[in-house]
C-alpha cells in the first residue's frame, strides 16, 4: 500500500509500505477514506521534534472496516468508522474518568501511520466509533475533524469552562483554534474573541461563531482582550499553539478565577511560579480525550448541526502529501485533507 514515510526534516515522501495485518485479537484493519496533515505533524517536519528515519506518520483518519480480530465486538467489516488519535480500551479507570488519552494501554496512532491507504487500529472496541450508516460524501471531511482537531478544540473549550454568559478568547488560529471557536459557541458562550492576523482565518472564525477578532499579539493582544472585557480579561481562554508566547498570552488574558484550556503541544514552555500564583487562573488541558466526545460530535455532524469540515481549505491526493506539508508549513493552507 502507499503511505507517507518520514526520512528527514522537510523530507516526507509517499512510498510503498507493508500492508497492515491483524497482530492482536483486539485489532481492526480499516481502508482509509480520508486522512489529513495535522499542525502537530509540522513539529517533526520542521525538525523541532526528533523521529527515526523511515517512520510512518498520521493520526487523523476515517474509513471502512475491512477486518477485525477475534476479540472485537463493537465494530464489524463494512462499517464506516471514526477513531481517535490515540488508542484506548475505554474501560480502565482513566478512560472511565473521561481521559482516554491516558489509557493504561494507550498507543499513539502516529506510530501506525494514518496517512496511508490502509491502517491497523489497536484496541478497536475502545478506539473506533461507527457512524449510523455510510455517510454522504460531503460529510466525510467533517467526520475526519472529529478524529482530532474538532475533538481537541471541544476539549479545550470544556477545559476552559466555556458556557452561557462567558467570554472566551482563543489563542491560535490554526484548525484547533478555529474549531475551538465553534465548540465555545456550541457550548453557549456569549462572546468568542478569536486572535488572528490572517484574513482567511478571520473569515472562518467568524463563520464558526466568533463575535470579535483581535489582530494584536503578546502584551498588546492581552490589553486588547482586557479592553473588550471591561478590563478584567476573558472568563475562558483556549490556548491552541503550545509556544512560550502563546501560553503566557493565554494566562495573562484570563481574568482572576478564569480558566485556561491548553491543548497546543508544548514546546519549550516555562512558567514563572510567582506570575502563575498571583494570576488566580485555573489551568487544565493536555492531549485531548477525543474518544470521550466522539459519539456527541458524530451526531452533531451527522444531523448537520455543525460543519467543521470547512476548516479544510485544500484537498490533495495522498501521492501529493509532500505538497500538503509544504502548504501548511508555509501557511498557504489552514489544513489539508488527503484522499488515499
Amino acid at each position: 500500500m502507499r503511505g507517507v514515510v518520514m526520512h528527514a526534516p522537510g523530507d516526507f515522501r509517499v512510498e510503498e509500505r507493508e500492508d497492515p495485518t491483524i497482530l492482536k485479537p483486539t485489532d481492526a484493519i480499516i481502508r482509509v477514506a480520508a486522512a489529513c496533515v495535522c499542525g502537530s505533524d509540522l513539529w517533526p517536519y520542521r525538525g523541532a521534534e526528533p523521529f527515526e528515519a523511515r517512520s510512518p506518520i498520521g493520526h487523523e483518519y476515517v474509513g471502512v472496516v475491512e477486518e477485525v480480530g477475534s476479540a472485537v465486538t463493537t465494530v464489524k467489516p463494512g462499517q464506516f468508522v471514526v477513531g481517535g488519535f490515540s488508542t484506548s480500551d475505554n474501560t480502565c479507570e482513566n478512560c472511565r474518568a473521561g481521559y482516554q488519552t491516558s489509557c493504561v494501554q494507550r498507543e499513539w496512532m502516529n506510530e501506525m501511520g494514518a496517512q496511508a491507504e490502509r491502517l491497523r487500529v489497536p484496541l478497536a472496541d475502545g478506539t473506533l466509533v461507527a457512524t449510523p450508516g455510510t455517510p454522504d460524501e460531503d460529510l466525510i471531511p467533517s467526520l475526519l475533524t472529529a478524529s482530532d482537531v474538532l475533538g481537541t478544540g471541544w476539549f479545550a473549550a470544556v477545559a476552559a469552562q466555556a458556557g452561557p454568559g462567558k467570554s472566551v478568547a482563543v489563542v491560535g488560529d490554526g484548525a484547533v483554534g478555529l474549531l475551538g471557536v465553534m465548540a465555545a459557541r456550541q457550548l453557549g458562550a456569549e462572546r468568542v474573541i478569536a486572535m488572528s492576523r490572517h484574513t482567511s482565518r478571520q473569515k472562518l472564525a467568524l463563520a464558526f461563531g466568533a463575535t470579535d477578532i483581535v489582530t494584536e499579539r503578546g502584551d498588546e493582544g492581552v490589553e486588547k482582550i482586557k479592553e473588550l472585557t471591561g478590563g478584567f480579561g476573558a472568563h475562558s481562554v483556549i490556548e491552541a499553539v503550545g509556544t512560550q508566547e502563546s501560553v503566557l498570552q493565554a494566562i495573562r488574558a484570563t481574568r482572576p478565577g478564569g480558566h485556561v484550556g491548553y491543548v497546543g503541544v508544548s514546546h519549550d514552555v516555562t512558567l514563572d511560579g510567582q506570575e502563575l500564583f498571583f494570576s488566580h487562573a485555573h489551568l487544565h488541558g493536555g492531549p485531548a480525550p477525543v474518544r470521550q466526545y466522539l459519539p456527541q460530535l458524530i451526531d452533531l455532524i451527522w444531523t448537520r448541526q455543525i460543519d467543521p469540515g470547512k476548516v479544510f481549505d485544500l484537498t490533495l491526493p495522498l501521492d501529493q502529501a509532500a505538497d500538503a506539508y509544504r502548504a501548511m508549513d508555509e501557511r498557504r493552507a489552514i489544513k489539508v485533507l488527503l484522499n488515499p
